[in-house]
């Protein structure tokens, strides 16, 4: 079984922090300090604030606490740490005050390209060729309209801020109910991941216009519905790209007058397991939610699931380059740890035989970090079927983190379309081999209702 390596922390942590750090830490980290950052390397303004250019660069400084505490009162933009080092984005004016405090960095700009000041990742507007909501919801009414035999487009359910939740089918008939293999894949649970929402776009498309020319394209239709979401959270991605590039949650206005609920935190099995794997306060970015499913995006695609009969389910995020199986909730054994690493292996195989790109693969909670209350612990617990989060590329920040260029979607979509394929596939032949009265939860989803004490 593949087992992806130990690249520090993925979720965000107060600078304050900083100055609590062992001096003498030697453990590698890779942790995301400040969004701010982010926003003044790629540009990203309202179209009607126009940003004038600036000569800036990324350095770096030693991660100590003396230094941490000569930093903090600059007010600079934290990029994130590494290797022992806090990477800053710094203005000629900020680079004086550093060295009138007399803190000693090094210029870092030429090491990372992805994020390299006055990179362009985007050609033309503010989202470029990643879809907004309104532009997903034309081009999947128009991939409908065109392909009216094996596709279905319909509203799954609304956010909160009254967008639609859309599920495209595509299968043979696709207007009527057949015996056939159901498999499900979703994408953009995380505003910022836009990335995710492309993948499952372009799988849609492919699978429709190329059911005409393409036998293995032909079988999956004719005998498996596939139904695509990807964009479960479009409030969150609206406000990715018109206000905070960096926006994480959805757009819950919180008792204590913040925003948002991590919707891959808010799903019913394991749901609030401990606060590790989720936060109760609803100011942190894996802020869980009051209880499960308050959140109607999540409730749109469990409703979904209970409505059907899924034999598999992929959730598309970034970053990292893993594929992620049950459990996230604990290091426990499933008892389908098998299966589900053999299918993961074969995936990872076929992605790599695209464009050589390693997607390592294993158990979420071994292999990268704790999630309890997430989609794929939730299907896997409540219907034992294989479920994977495919973490997209890059492996990290210095690949340019949840900033993909335009240029990264194509070769990320085809590197991913063998693997779906084989999982569609691998639906098919389980769907013939154990019939669907035979298919009963893992284990009791009460079980794991609670909190642990």
């Amino acid at each position: 079984m593949g087992r992806i390596e130990e690249r520090g922390i993925k979720r965000e942590r107060f600078f304050g922090k900083l100055m609590r750090k062992a001096p003498n830490s030697t453990k590698p980290a890779v942790v995301l300090i400040s969004a701010l950052g982010f926003l003044c390397v790629f540009h990203f303004a309202s179209p009607s604030t126009p940003q004038a250019p600036q000569n800036e660069e990324i350095i770096s400084v030693a991660l100590t606490p003396s230094l941490a505490a000569r930093l903090h009162p600059l007010g600079l933009d934290y990029l994130f740490e590494w290797e022992g080092r806090t990477y800053i984005l710094v203005s000629p004016d900020e680079i004086r005050r550093l060295a009138q405090a007399g803190v000693p960095y090094l210029l870092e700009s030429d090491k990372f390209p992805a994020l390299r000041p006055g990179a362009s990742l985007l050609q033309g507007g503010i989202n470029g060729e990643y879809h907004s909501y309104s532009e997903l919801e034309a081009v999947l009414e128009d991939l409908a309209n065109a392909y009216p035999d094996i596709a279905h487009l319909s509203t799954i359910g609304l956010s909160l801020e009254n967008r639609k939740i859309l599920a495209l089918k595509i299968s043979d008939n696709a207007d009527r109910d057949e015996n056939e293999a159901e498999v499900l894949f979703t994408g953009c649970h995380h505003a910022r991941e836009w990335i995710s929402v492309e993948v499952p776009f372009l799988l849609a498309g492919y699978l429709l216009e190329n059911y005409a020319s393409d036998p293995r394209v032909r079988h999956a239709v004719d005998q498996a519905e596939t139904w695509i979401v990807p964009l479960v959270n479009p409030d969150g991605l609206e406000y990715s790209i018109r206000h905070y590039r960096y926006w994480r949650k959805n757009r819950r206005l919180n008792a204590d007058g913040s925003f948002g609920v991590d919707l891959n935190r808010n799903y019913g099995y394991a749901w609030g397991y401990d606060d590790s794997g989720s936060s109760p306060e609803p100011a942190s970015d894996v802020y869980r939610g009051a209880s499960p499913f308050s959140e109607p995006e999540t409730r749109a695609v469990r409703d979904l699931f209970e409505q059907r009969d899924f034999r598999a389910l992929v959730s598309f995020h970034s970053f990292s380059q893993v594929i992620l199986y049950p459990w996230g909730y604990a290091n426990i054994p499933t008892g389908r740890d098998a299966r589900d690493g053999a299918i993961a292996s074969a995936m990872s195989s076929l992605m790599r035989g695209v464009n050589g790109r390693v997607y390592e693969y294993g158990a979420s909670s071994a292999s990268l970090y704790l999630t309890n209350g997430d989609t794929t612990d939730w299907a896997f617990g409540v219907a034992g079927i294989p479920a994977y989060t495919i973490e997209l590329p890059p492996v990290d920040e210095l690949g340019g983190g949840f900033f993909n260029a335009e240029n990264d979607i194509q070769p990320i979509f085809r590197e991913n379309l063998p693997a779906a394929l084989y999982l569609i596939d691998w639906a098919i032949q389980d769907f013939g081999a154990a019939p669907a009265s035979n298919k009963a939860p893992l284990l009791p989803t009460s079980s794991h209702q609670g909190r642990r004490k």
